[in-house]
């Protein structure tokens, strides 16, 4: 049974997509604890309201980053987690944090890496006029979202699509993928190719959305 331990910033829309998968599916895992790292994040509640232990390092109460990556590593150690998985937190990781969870720690993307990495996502690809847009689940490593792609959705970028309806669309892909890879984790189906990863069995691993 692996362990996971989610870490959001606000409403963890991602991180219930997730613990709902994994209640409805049956996966072999289960959710150990939701931290994040501001007091006021919608997603606790529904943590809490699910029985899932809960947990706050608040970034605010440390002058250095590297301070804050060592007790947010503490907490969740505490918590013996075989994979950590970033939904929506909104923190930028050191590359000693990072490389402690090497190989275990997941992150969602709002593009399709290795585009437009960094924020605004939505805003640069219509910018750029983008016909597709999507999103990406890779693993994390210290150079800002990059590390190897677990799985993407493309979605069409439409007529008269502003940023709102665009994030809108790609967020409905989101939904889907976050816990497909997820659940490939702990499942054992995901095998390392030197620093590409594929499916065990050869399942996709991209979707189109139409």
């Amino acid at each position: 049974m692996k362990r996971l331990v989610i870490l959001i910033s606000g409403r963890g829309s991602n991180m219930e997509a997730i613990v709902k998968a994994c209640a409805a599916e049956g996966w072999p895992a289960t959710v150990a604890a939701v931290i994040s790292n501001r007091p006021d994040a919608a997603g606790l509640a529904f943590a809490a309201q699910r029985g899932i232990a809960t947990a706050v390092v608040d970034h605010k109460a440390f002058g250095r980053r590297e301070d804050f990556d060592v007790e947010l590593a503490r907490v969740i150690d505490g918590f013996e987690p075989d994979l950590v998985v970033l939904a929506g937190f909104m923190r930028i990781l050191g590359s000693s944090f990072t490389a402690r969870y090497a190989r275990r720690m997941l992150n969602i993307h709002p593009s399709l890496l290795p585009a437009f990495t960094g924020l605004h996502t939505h805003e640069r690809a219509l910018e750029a006029g983008c016909k597709i847009a999507g999103v990406t689940v890779h693993f994390v490593t210290a150079e800002l979202d990059h590390g190897a792609i677990v799985m993407q959705a493309a979605v069409p970028v439409l007529a008269g699509d502003d940023a709102a309806a665009l994030a809108a669309r790609v967020l409905v892909a989101e939904h889907r993928i976050y816990p497909q890879s997820v659940r490939w984790f702990v499942e054992d189906a995901l095998v390392w190719d030197g620093e590409v990863v594929r499916h065990r069995d050869g399942a996709p691993q991209q979707l189109l959305l139409s």
